[in-house]
């Protein structure tokens, strides 16, 4: 289990992810090349990877995403260490909090 911020990156196995998102298209790529996890909106930093992979993102910001990493990679972010992920599949959770009337993830 790996944790960035606001950001939860859980190891699963890849028989664990549904087909329906194995066979999703993945997420484009921003400007600079990188998966980006999440984007802080407020300060416009990332957690981000450039490794070789996807992301597949469901369109629920409160759905958890999938990232698989065919030969590992490094997540980085500009406020915090950066961390080494192993080859692998992953589940991504974003970090929620409650207002009253909804749940939202958590804006950096």
């Amino acid at each position: 289990m790996y944790r960035q911020g606001d950001i939860l990156i859980l190891p699963v196995s890849e028989e664990s992810v549904p087909e329906a998102v194995r066979s999703a298209p993945p997420s484009p790529r921003d400007g600079r090349g990188r998966m980006v996890l999440a984007l802080g909106e407020v300060t416009g930093h990332a957690h981000a990877l450039t490794a070789p992979g996807s992301l597949l993102r469901a369109p629920d910001p409160l759905t958890p995403d999938h990232l698989h990493l065919p030969s590992g990679g490094r997540l980085v972010h500009e406020e915090h260490a950066a961390i080494t992920l192993p080859k692998g599949w992953y589940r991504v959770i974003r970090q929620r909090e409650y207002v009253p009337g909804a749940v939202r993830v958590v804006a950096d």
